[in-house]
C-alpha cells in the first residue's frame, strides 16, 4: 500500500481537459479487434490496468498486440483461439472477467480465468447459466457462482438463451460479443430488469462498427444472426465519460470551471448523462463546437436514479456532500458486487467526513453539509479514490488512502487532479 496523499484546497478550479478512451469502448474494441480476421488500429484506447489484463487475456489466446504511445496494433484471430496451459489472471477486472469467460468459449479444450481475491468474490453464476443454454461448458471452480471459472470449450452453438439482468449488464454484452461466431442464430432473452442499459448500447455500437448485424426489442430481446466475421478496422476510441464526472464533480463543487475537449454530449456512453445530473443541482452547462464546458453554481439537493450511470454514484455523492438540502440516489442495489460494496463504503467515508448518510436498499440519501478533513480508506476501489478527492479541493485535512489504486482505470489521474487549480 502507498503512503495516503493529501489533497491541497484550491483557490478556483479553472482548466481545459483531454480526456483519455473510454474504458467501456476499448475493452469492447479489443475484443473485436482480437476476434478479427485481420489486423486493426485502435487510437486512443486507454491504457490502465483493467485494459491491459483484457489485452494479455487475449494474447493468451492467440492475438497479437502491439503498443505505442498513440496506437495499438490488435492482430485477430478470426475467432480461431489458442489454448493457453495455465490460468488466464485477470486481476481486480470484473469485465476482462466477464468478456474473457464468454470468448474462452469459442476455443477447443479446457481453459482456466481467475483473478484477485475481491475478483473470486463477485458474482458470475448468471453468465455461466446462459453459456450453458448456447451449449458451453462453464463452472465455477469453487461451486459458489464466482470465479475462478473453468470453460471446457468446444466452440458454440448457439440457439436460444435466457440471461438474468440484475447484477449487471456485462454478463449480455459478453454473449452478444461472441454470437457472431455460433454454429446457428443466437437469441438472448434478458430476464427481469437490466441494470446499466447504456452499457449495452456500448456494445452493440462497437459490434456494429466492427461488421456485425444483429436485431433488438428494446432491452428484452437480442438476436445476432450466425455466420458473421468481425472486420479489422482504423477505430478511434472516444474520450471516457466515467472520467469526465470526476472534472465535472470538481468544478461543481468549487464554483469552478472545466472545459472537456472530447468528451461527446450525444455519446452512447450513459455516463455522459452526468452533465445534465449537474445541470439539475445547479451548474451551468454549455455544448459548443470545441467541447463540453461547466461551470459551477450553488448546489441544490436532487433525487435520481442513477441505474444508467451506477458507476458515478460515489461521484455524485461527493458533489452532494457540499449541496443544499437532501439528495435521494436510487435504482443502484447492484453497486454492492462492485470493486467494493460501493454504497457500504461511500456512506462510511461521508460519515467519517461528518456527513449525514443512510444506506438504502437501492440506494443511498445524502443530506448536505460542511465536510471536515479525513483520512479516507478507498478499499482498493479507485473510484473511492478519485471521488473522494474531490472533497479536498474544498476541504483541508482530506487525505486519500492508497493513492495508486486509481491504476485500475485512469493511471495519469493525480497528474490530471493536480493541473485543475492554484492551490
Amino acid at each position: 500500500m502507498t503512503t495516503a496523499r493529501e489533497i491541497a484546497p484550491v483557490v478556483t478550479v479553472d482548466a481545459v481537459i483531454t480526456l483519455p478512451g473510454s474504458k467501456s469502448f476499448s475493452h469492447r474494441a479489443l475484443i473485436a479487434a482480437g476476434l478479427a480476421d485481420g489486423t486493426s488500429t485502435l487510437r486512443n484506447l486507454l491504457q490502465a490496468d483493467d485494459t491491459r489484463y483484457t489485452a494479455q487475456a487475449l494474447q493468451d489466446l492467440g492475438c497479437r498486440i502491439a503498443w505505442s504511445r498513440e496506437l495499438c496494433q490488435v492482430t485477430g484471430t478470426g475467432g480461431h483461439l489458442q489454448v493457453p496451459k495455465e490460468p488466464i489472471y485477470l486481476g481486480d477486472s470484473g469485465t476482462s472477467m466477464r468478456f474473457l469467460t464468454a470468448v474462452a468459449a469459442l476455443g477447443q479444450g479446457r481453459i482456466v480465468l481467475t483473478g484477485s481475491a475481491r475478483l473470486c468474490q463477485r458474482p458470475i453464476q448468471d453468465l455461466l447459466s446462459a453459456l450453458a443454454g448456447l451449449g458451453v461448458e462453464a463452472v465455477s471452480e469453487r461451486h459458489n457462482g464466482c470465479p475462478p471459472v473453468v470453460v471446457q470449450a468446444r466452440g458454440l452453438a448457439g440457439g436460444p438463451t435466457k440471461v438474468a439482468g440484475a447484477v449487471s449488464s456485462q454478463f449480455l454484452s459478453a454473449l452478444l460479443l461472441i454470437s457472431p461466431f455460433a454454429a446457428r442464430d443466437v437469441e438472448i432473452e434478458v430476464v427481469g430488469e437490466l441494470v446499466s442499459r447504456p452499457y449495452v448500447d456500448i456494445t452493440l455500437s462497437v459490434m456494429e462498427d466492427f461488421g456485425i448485424a444483429y436485431y433488438r426489442q428494446g432491452y428484452r430481446a437480442f438476436a445476432v444472426p450466425a455466420g458473421q466475421q468481425y472486420q479489422p478496422q482504423d477505430y478511434e476510441i472516444e474520450g471516457d465519460a466515467s472520467s469526465a464526472s470526476y472534472f465535472l464533480g470538481a468544478a461543481a463543487i468549487t464554483g469552478g470551471r472545466i472545459r472537456l475537449t472530447n468528451l461527446n454530449p450525444k455519446s452512447c456512453q450513459g455516463d455522459s448523462g452526468f452533465l445534465h445530473v449537474l445541470a439539475a443541482m445547479g451548474c451551468q452547462v454549455s455544448v459548443a463546437v470545441d467541447g463540453v464546458a461547466l461551470q459551477g453554481r450553488p448546489l441544490q439537493g436532487i433525487h435520481i436514479n442513477m441505474a444508467n450511470m451506477p458507476d458515478l454514484v460515489p461521484t455524485l455523492a461527493v458533489v452532494a456532500a457540499f449541496a443544499q438540502g437532501e439528495t435521494v440516489i436510487t435504482g443502484v442495489p447492484h453497486l454492492r458486487y462492485k470493486e467494493s460494496n460501493r454504497l457500504e463504503a461511500v456512506a462510511t467515508e461521508l460519515a467519517k467526513m461528518g456527513i449525514a448518510v443512510r444506506e438504502t436498499n437501492d440506494g443511498l440519501v445524502i443530506t448536505g453539509g460542511r465536510p471536515h478533513g479525513a483520512l479516507i480508506a478507498t478499499y482498493n476501489d479507485h473510484r473511492m479514490a478519485m471521488s473522494f478527492a474531490l472533497a479536498g479541493l474544498r476541504t483541508p485535512g482530506v487525505r486519500i488512502a492508497d493513492p495508486g489504486c486509481v491504476a485500475k482505470s485512469f493511471p495519469d489521474f493525480w497528474k490530471y487532479f493536480d493541473t485543475l487549480g492554484r492551490k
